[in-house]
């Protein structure tokens, strides 16, 4: 957690402002730097997003992560039982930035 922006590039899967992922690594050094600092800057197809991230802790949005992603990528790199039921859900809310 240097303060220090970073990129990285990650599955996500979008429903209506919320933009989801899941990290592979509780501890992950992203996943800490959003629960210090949740104001994130996304950027999508060349769209820069402004956002808050948030770790997902409501069941209902833990499972609707959960069931985007691997629907979206499963098709194309096999089984993701696994990572589906490990991972940690995060949420970004966002707004458009012009």
């Amino acid at each position: 957690m240097t303060g220090r922006p970073h990129e990285i590039e990650i599955w996500f899967a979008l429903e209506g402002e919320t933009l989801y992922m899941l990290s592979d690594s509780h501890g992950s050094d992203w996943v800490k730097n959003l629960r210090r600092t949740p104001e994130v800057t996304l950027r999508i197809s060349g769209e820069t997003l402004d956002g808050r991230a948030r770790v997902v802790d409501d069941e209902r949005e833990d499972e609707l992560a959960r069931r985007l992603l691997v629907e979206k990528y499963e098709p194309g790199y096999g089984s993701l039982s696994d990572w589906r039921r490990t991972a940690l859900p995060v949420a970004v809310d966002l707004s458009a930035r012009s």
